[in-house]
């Protein structure tokens, strides 16, 4: 599972070709630091069944059926290894009668984000962050061409490749185990994604940077985040914690972030979406059990934080390189 050759050929006559000179480095370093869990996560997936779906749909979500369907028994032994990898945030998955009801309604996500994007046919497209993947098997049922995820979590790799496994080991998505830090300026994706990663970040103008550094001319920018409410000069520093999460840094208001963005240089900048994070989208689940987004909010007032600020809301911004 730990083997990218596949991904290596796939991009070595392409315009990802020069990744090559840093990419299998980086991705050995990676292999001698890996989790203590790792083992039995990969364990995990290599004891699924290497299933080809008989009718896939990664257009109205990500759903693999066979023609007949599984005995209980096969059902029950896929669901029982899918379970090893829990925590699943991000999803649903629909798999030969296995439903993994994950902690965000990622789908609703994607409806919000769809009608704005450029038309996604025949695009190689980076998603940073892109946790189990669950986007970029939409991406490619939106027409992507090569859907790239890049996320440090390497549960995440384990359930990103149990996915593929049962989706018949489809090529057209890939997912490293990198950080958004850890690509050079390829300037060689059309699209490129970044949902849910900014507040995260201590420097946000320099992972803007980064982001248009992985764009070709004329690529677009997909960026979804925290926001506030408030003017150009609105931004949130919250204190230790924000909805109990440690690494929240900066959140701006949508359009504060729509300055920064023209301030990195891109252009066409639009504020295609903003709503209010509910509890119907973030919550808990039998596939993620522990906290989520109710435990975060006030009991008494649902608009804000247990630590007093604005409740999660989340804007979709769409910008252009030059």
């Amino acid at each position: 599972m730990t083997d990218f050759g596949n991904f290596y050929q796939l991009i070595a006559k392409s315009p990802l070709s020069h990744w090559l000179e840093t990419l299998p480095a980086q991705l050995a370093v990676w292999q001698r630091e890996q989790h203590g869990l790792f083992k039995q996560w990969a364990n995990a997936v290599e004891f699924l069944p290497a299933l080809q779906p008989w009718q896939l749909d990664l257009l109205h979500g990500v759903t693999a059926k066979s023609e007949q369907p599984l005995s209980e028994g096969q059902r029950k032994r896929i669901e029982t290894l899918l379970r090893h990898l829990m925590p699943w945030r991000k999803g649903p998955f629909s798999l030969y009668g296995v439903d993994i009801d994950t902690e965000w309604r990622s789908d609703w996500k994607w409806d919000r984000v769809l009608p704005h994007l450029s038309d996604l046919t025949g695009r190689t497209i980076l998603d940073v962050g892109c946790g189990s993947g669950y986007h970029l098997w939409r991406m490619v049922g939106a027409g992507a061409r090569l859907a790239v995820g890049i996320d440090p979590t390497q549960l995440f790799l384990c359930q990103f490749e149990a996915v593929r496994k049962l989706l018949g080991g489809d090529q057209r998505a890939h997912l490293l185990p990198l950080g958004i830090e850890q690509l050079p300026a390829l300037q060689a994706f059309d699209t490129v994604f970044s949902m849910g990663v900014l507040y995260h970040r201590r420097s946000p103008l320099e992972h803007l940077w980064q982001l248009k550094d992985q764009l070709v001319k004329e690529g677009e920018l997909v960026l979804e985040t925290l926001v506030v409410e408030g003017d150009e000069n609105s931004v949130l520093v919250p204190g230790d914690r924000y909805a109990r999460m440690r690494n929240v840094y900066f959140i701006p208001s949508a359009l504060a972030l729509k300055k920064w963005l023209e301030k990195c240089g891109f252009v066409d900048v639009r504020i295609a979406d903003v709503c209010t994070t509910t509890i119907d989208e973030q919550r808990r689940t039998d596939w993620m059990v522990s906290e989520s987004l109710a435990d975060f909010l006030d009991p008494l007032d649902r608009m804000k934080t247990v630590e007093g600020y604005p409740a999660p809301r989340r804007a979709v911004l769409i910008a252009r390189r030059p």
